[in-house]
């Protein structure tokens, strides 16, 4: 299967009296400003092997080789002729990522791989495909010359507790030697020096603090009137990016701030303004996605009604705010690696989806991407626009086994209560009805979502009629609420405002319950010493005593 660094090309590119030299140039230019990759010439797209016997015209490696040298710039390749297990015969070009150069055709023309298709540069671009070159390299330099035995041992035995206690890192890698894993990693190279990367990571604070733009962090409060009213400052150095990310969720306190929702049917809970996942994320995405060769610091910009997380550069080349849930380019690929594998973001392209999906599932907007001069920002709402459709998506899921597209696509048209394809299209950032299809999944065989209206007029709704039914349940189930439920209703609130009389338990839990039902469960819940009571009748008050049993 083709993909980023992987290409295939049918031998009958050859089979002609003049091939075409400059298509097979683009390619191998495309693979040179990225991160370089394989051609595999002789071999069809949906097959593995090259045809059986096949066999490859005497010298054409050497041809390849001079003609691609003659119509390119800092393009490097090896060409090779191999043969597969059926006895085919195959061409192999693997073409080198031109380290600190941009490769380019000899007429002038810059191209790039991004995901499986070569994008041409345009020339307000060569600037980005610069800074992302030395950007791509950074990880694995090494500027200090210090030996991993002179890093910070902490750290050291806490990144390989961490890797030995992730279920995201296979056994093999996990039987590695302590030196091994630095390696795997590249913390370190071949001869024990720590790289960028591995001074980021297990480096001492002063070592850190040397690195050119080590990330450094600033938080902002704003009041109603967006005048600034706090500041937090991560700039000595001494956290490496996982410990980053928690110094910043534990010591705001500002992000335990939500509200509180009583509901018969889900119990008390708590929607908070930013939800933990979604803030570890982009905090996650901001330390991995910059880039480490560009001064600028990360702001986190708490308003009274929104985030803004601000991050210095660029997107990388070929990702938009407008492809960003598709489009995915690694711009500092080991270090995602270690993100992902510690289990501190998600698996490179699904990080958004995720966002997307817990955004609406709280019934908030969608992220806002915004790309500026020098930086890109994200900014979250924290408006939760109704409690009933929070209600109405946990019914969906419930009755079926949605996906994660599925979730999303449900979110954004129960938001929407009725919305153009058009308009769908744009959220989704897709323009492909295949693709559009397979994220609307089984929404519509299951009749949640109806479609109205031909072509652009296209318009998806929610299905009254089942729309119709969750209500009628909705207005039901307090009424026929479990034993069980209601009983951990009652402890639940408790727990969380201390004694109360019946009438206020009452109150808070659901006045749909039935009295006598909720008298019975707080008798029983008395003859297991569940809850304590003091008082008598009317002035009778209900409690959890937190010593008993102790």
């Amino acid at each position: 299967m083709e993909h980023q660094t992987f290409e295939k090309k049918s031998l009958q590119l050859f089979a002609k009296g003049n091939p075409d030299w400059k298509a097979l140039t683009k390619e191998c230019v495309c693979f040179a400003n990225a991160k370089g990759g394989i051609i595999a010439i002789g071999i069809e797209d949906k097959e593995i092997d090259p045809p059986a016997h096949q066999k490859i015209p005497p010298k054409l490696d050497e041809i390849i080789r001079k003609r691609i040298s003659e119509l390119s710039v800092n393009v490097g390749i090896n060409v090779s002729i191999e043969k597969a297990s059926n006895a085919g015969e195959w061409i192999k070009i693997e073409v080198l990522p031109s380290q600190s150069t941009i490769a380019s055709t000899t007429d002038g023309q810059y191209y790039i791989r991004i995901a499986d298709h070569c994008k041409p540069v345009l020339p307000d671009e060569l600037s980005r495909l610069f800074t992302d070159k030395s950007a791509f390299q950074w990880e694995t330099k090494v500027t200090q010359k210090i030996y991993y035995e002179n890093c910070d041992i902490q750290k050291i035995n806490q990144f390989i507790t961490d890797i030995k206690n992730s279920d995201r890192v296979s056994v093999f890698v996990k039987q590695k030697s302590d030196e091994e894993l630095l390696r795997y990693y590249q913390f370190i190279n071949e001869e024990g020096y720590l790289t960028n990367l591995g001074i980021l990571w297990i480096g001492k604070r002063e070592q850190r603090a040397r690195l050119l733009y080590a990330p450094i962090v600033q938080f902002l409060k704003y009041d109603e009137h967006e005048n600034k009213v706090r500041k937090e400052v991560w700039d000595d150095f001494s956290f490496n990016p996982k410990e980053l990310v928690e110094e910043i969720w534990y010591k705001i306190p500002e992000w335990r701030e939500g509200i509180e929702f009583s509901d018969g049917i889900l119990g008390r809970y708590t929607i908070y303004h930013y939800n933990e996942n979604v803030v570890r994320e982009l905090l996650a995405n901001a330390l991995v996605h910059r880039p480490y060769t560009t001064r600028g610091d990360i702001f986190i910009n708490l308003y009274q009604d929104r985030l803004e997380i601000h991050n210095p550069g660029l997107l990388p080349l070929g990702v938009t705010p407008q492809n960003i849930l598709h489009q995915s380019v690694k711009r500092n690929e080991l270090l995602s690696k270690i993100f992902y594998d510690l289990g501190l973001m998600e698996r490179e392209g699904s990080g958004y989806d995720k966002i997307y999906e817990i955004q609406l599932s709280e019934a908030k907007a969608i992220p806002i991407v915004e790309e500026g001069n020098d930086r890109v920002s994200v900014t979250l709402y924290k408006q939760i626009k109704s409690v009933d459709i929070i209600r109405f998506l946990e019914e969906v899921k419930k009755r079926f086994y949605l996906t994660q597209k599925e979730i999303i696509c449900l979110g954004i048209i129960v938001q929407h209560q009725a919305i153009l394809a058009t308009e769908f299209a744009r959220i989704i950032q897709s323009t492909n009805d295949k693709q559009i299809k397979n994220w609307l999944g089984n929404l519509l065989d299951y009749e949640v979502v109806k479609t109205r209206g031909r072509t652009k007029g296209t318009e998806y709704y929610i299905n009254p009629e089942f729309l119709k039914n969750i209500e009628n349940l909705e207005k039901t189930t307090l009424k026929q609420i479990s034993k069980h439920r209601l009983e951990a209703l009652i402890l639940t609130d408790l727990e969380r405002f201390g004694k109360s009389s019946i009438s206020r338990l009452h109150s808070r839990i659901g006045k749909d319950i039935p009295l006598r039902k909720l008298r019975f469960v707080l008798s029983e819940l008395t003859k297991v010493n569940k809850i304590q009571f003091e008082g008598e009748r009317k002035k009778r008050l209900y409690f959890i005593d937190k010593n008993q049993g102790k």
